[in-house]
């Protein structure tokens, strides 16, 4: 098997456009893009284009009437009530020119990156495009149209029969992948997320474990707003660390939205670049330790998309290449050439300064919360484990 690790990208992958206005912009690809390469941590031999999944890859989560619907809504032909029943021409998800084919190549790319590390051309693929947690079987949802992770998880195992481990950091609760395999026991979902009392879509909570067969093989971290670096942290190291060492996976797949960051304009966490490091690092090692290395990164949320999406995303790609040039200064080159389209100052630095904000009044309250949901979340692993030992 080799050790290289490949980048799914295409400029075509800008296409999944809603409008100039909407907060999912996928420009964030090419700052990213744009940041590794001035640092000459990216060549072009590095990069893997994405391809187009076909209908029939599409239809291994997605119904195929819904698949129509997205293509005749992105041809202009299909009647507003009828769009709605679908998720679609809504305020989160409006409908845009071509939006199947744009779609569909999100889910490539994802499909591209599984099948470049299942038959060992690479060892690890990040494709950031991907990510798109909230599209559910027949339905849109939270500017996700096709759920390109569902689609992959289901392909991984029915072409390469693997036992997958999804984890998923983004701040609102993976949905869209939990419901697509709540009864599947080779199939173990882990979501940190923001406690959906404050924020979409309000799942995610600790007792949503599964059901049937896969009862007990989904896990939900919800945390409160205004978690911090330590605390969130916290509940990523224990809860992957056990839940690994628990399921054993053939491959671990990790879903890394950048939307727990305190500047994020969506949400209501308080963590900084802290965790971005941390997210990917623990991520490499589980990889190592149970899957033979085998690891498969996709994007997600992330919406300020200047001064945190592609320093957090471009960390991902520094682990994977066991790459440390990502700390002090950002390349000059970088900032000079990006400052005049953003709309706020950008950072230059890797890393965020100490005092970004003020201190939390609730600190210690919202720390003890957190420590109990973890606790609560790993209760089943843990009672498991008392009782082997007895």
């Amino acid at each position: 098997m080799t050790d290289k690790s490949v980048l799914i990208y295409s400029e075509d992958l800008l296409k999944y456009k809603f409008s100039n206005d909407h907060p999912f912009n996928q420009f964030r690809l090419k700052l990213t893009i744009d940041l590794l390469q001035k640092i000459n941590a990216l060549d072009s031999k590095m990069i893997v284009p994405p391809r187009m999944a076909t209908e029939e890859e599409l239809c291994l989560i997605h119904d195929s009437d819904y698949i129509n619907a997205v293509k005749l809504a992105g041809m202009n032909a299909l009647p507003r009530e009828k769009a709605e029943n679908y998720g679609l021409g809504t305020e989160d998800t409006p409908v845009f020119e071509k939006m199947h084919e744009a779609s569909s190549l999100l889910v490539g790319g994802t499909l591209e990156a599984v099948d470049q590390v299942m038959t060992g051309q690479a060892l690890h693929a990040l494709h950031l495009g991907g990510g798109l947690h909230h599209g559910f079987r027949g339905k849109a949802s939270g500017f996700c149209i096709y759920n390109d992770t569902s689609v992959a998880i289901k392909y991984l195992q029915k072409k390469y029969n693997a036992r997958v481990l999804y984890v998923d950091t983004d701040a609102h609760h993976g949905d869209g992948v939990q419901w697509s395999f709540y009864d599947d026991p080779d199939v173990c979902t882990l979501s940190i997320h923001e406690t959906g009392r404050y924020l979409f879509p309000g799942t995610g909570n600790v007792n949503e474990r599964g059901q049937g067969k896969g009862y007990g093989y989904s896990f939900n971290i919800p945390v409160d707003a205004f978690t911090e670096d330590n605390s969130w942290l916290y509940a990523y190291s224990e809860s992957i660390k056990e839940i690994a060492e628990f399921f054993k996976p053939d491959i671990i797949l990790t879903q890394n939205g950048a939307d727990a960051h305190y500047l994020d304009p969506l949400t209501h966490l308080s963590a900084t670049m802290k965790i971005y490091r941390e997210i990917p690092r623990i991520a490499h090692e589980i990889a190592h330790k149970y899957c033979q290395g085998r690891w498969i990164a996709v994007g997600g949320g992330g919406y300020d998309i200047w001064r945190v999406v592609p320093r957090a995303w471009a960390l991902i790609w520094m682990e994977m290449t066991e790459n440390s040039n990502s700390f002090g200064s950002l390349p000059k080159e970088w900032v000079e050439k990006w400052q005049h389209l953003a709309q706020v100052p950008l950072p230059t630095d890797w890393d965020d300064p100490e005092n970004m904000y003020e201190p939390i009044p609730r600190k210690a309250e919202i720390e003890e919360k957190n420590l109990r949901t973890v606790e609560k979340a790993l209760y089943p692993l843990k009672s498991q484990t008392k009782s082997e030992s007895v």
